[in-house]
């Protein structure tokens, strides 16, 4: 059966296929997500801090509160190594042998997905609050303008592509949970073919007939009995 699988991928031991892996949606959304992630993290700490013509202290561009720029930095960069870790997860799965260390790895995947694209949620609605109330005095060369509104639009998307990334993780729980061809305890390949090989049988064992005369005994050459059931054996005479 080589179409059997266990939550999206097929057996363990099998060669990686590194265009098949890039052609996978999860594998597109996390890429799209990561390039997200660069985006905005590289738009406000590049060019999310201004000062005024005659000042030289630098304020946060998000009505010069600290908070939105360290909330986007953070955010950016944290998502970026989560990005990188579960692509990481993608390329080792198929090679997870245990229905449940694969169960635990999608699950995961839809736990840290729903959070980031909750977390995206509250960025964007807190980025934009802070950019409304932003005094456009603040930057009177309007330079930083377009770094922030990117943010904001990103921030934007990243909800989606994440919230994405955690409706294909729970089609492969689903799928993985209605499948009968995968027992829980199913193991590597290569216990499986050891496994196959039968119950071990000796040589000549029950399927030789005892010969006539009964019992385990023996009749030797001059008709006296070499082997007897109760003594055990005993010495022929000549």
């Amino acid at each position: 059966m080589d179409g059997m699988q266990a939550y999206g991928a097929g057996k363990a031991g099998g060669a990686f296929d590194p265009v098949t892996f890039f052609q996978q949606p999860q594998t597109i959304l996390r890429i799209v997500s990561w390039l997200f992630s660069i985006v905005i993290f590289g738009c406000i700490a590049n060019e999310g801090y201004i000062n005024r013509p005659d000042e030289v202290q630098e304020y946060c561009i998000f009505n010069q509160n600290p908070n939105a720029c360290n909330y986007g930095v953070f955010m950016g960069s944290v998502a970026f190594l989560c990005c990188v870790a579960f692509l990481a997860l993608d390329v080792y799965f198929p090679q997870i042998s245990s229905v449940k260390d694969r169960k635990k790895a999608v699950l995961a995947d839809i736990g840290v997905s729903a959070f980031w694209s909750f977390m995206w949620f509250v960025g964007f609605c807190f980025l934009a609050n802070q950019w409304q109330a932003t005094d456009q005095n603040d930057d009177p060369l309007r330079e930083r303008g377009d770094a922030a509104r990117a943010a904001i639009t990103f921030s934007f998307f990243s909800i989606f592509t994440w919230a994405a990334q955690g409706f294909l993780g729970f089609q492969r729980y689903k799928l993985g949970s209605d499948s009968a061809l995968f027992s829980q305890e199913y193991t590597d390949p290569s216990q499986d073919a050891a496994a196959d090989g039968g119950p071990y049988t000796s040589f000549g064992g029950d399927d030789l007939e005892s010969p006539p005369g009964g019992g385990g005994g023996g009749v030797g050459p001059a008709g006296d009995s070499v082997f007897d059931d109760t003594a055990g054996y005993q010495r022929q005479d000549y």
